[in-house]
């Protein structure tokens, strides 16, 4: 399985390609959308080559990164991922990273609603995790919206998290 086109009503998210770039490295040079999360977001060459190198990966079967966009709009509202987590092995990983402009629309959540179930429907995962800042609310908010609960707290690569994690057999019937 390739990884698909997801849609929802008002959403299309398309696997992140090349055209994406210039749009990803914008946002994240936005110091309210990357202020929970660490990178190499103010050295213009490093930073670059960071998107450049996610871009490049082949993930397993269903699994990437896509970039959301209204149906009616081409402006880049932001991307969803759903890939391994490169932190703790044989866990799978679902975050996403919006423009500020298009926070407080219900996107992120309509967005990680469709990924969840194209991860439990599609690709048959059995659980997904999201380690998120516990200083970062709506990130928390939207995990929480799609069905994911706290399971703790971790600390990885010196950084604290949050861990919220859904099995799919604790989902909500769609």
């Amino acid at each position: 399985m390739m990884q698909p086109i997801l849609t929802t009503s008002r959403l299309v998210m398309t696997p992140r390609s090349a055209e994406d770039l210039e749009a990803c490295l914008a946002m994240d040079r936005d110091p309210e959308v990357t202020r929970y999360v660490s990178g190499p977001w103010h050295d213009l060459d490093q930073h670059r080559a960071f998107v450049l190198d996610r871009m490049g990966q082949r993930y397993p079967p269903g699994l990437g990164y896509w970039s959301v966009r209204k149906h009616d709009a081409s402006d880049f509202l932001g991307w969803i991922l759903l890939i391994p987590y490169e932190a703790v092995r044989d866990e799978v990983e679902i975050g996403w990273r919006f423009t500020r402009a298009s926070w407080g629309q219900g996107f992120a959540t309509e967005a990680a609603a469709a990924v969840v179930e194209h991860a439990f429907d599609s690709v048959y995962l059995t659980e997904v995790v999201a380690d998120i800042n516990p200083m970062n609310f709506p990130s928390i908010r939207v995990a929480e919206k799609v069905g994911m609960r706290c399971a703790g707290n971790r600390v990885l690569h010196g950084t604290s998290f949050r861990s919220y994690r859904l099995k799919s057999c604790e989902r909500s019937p769609t």
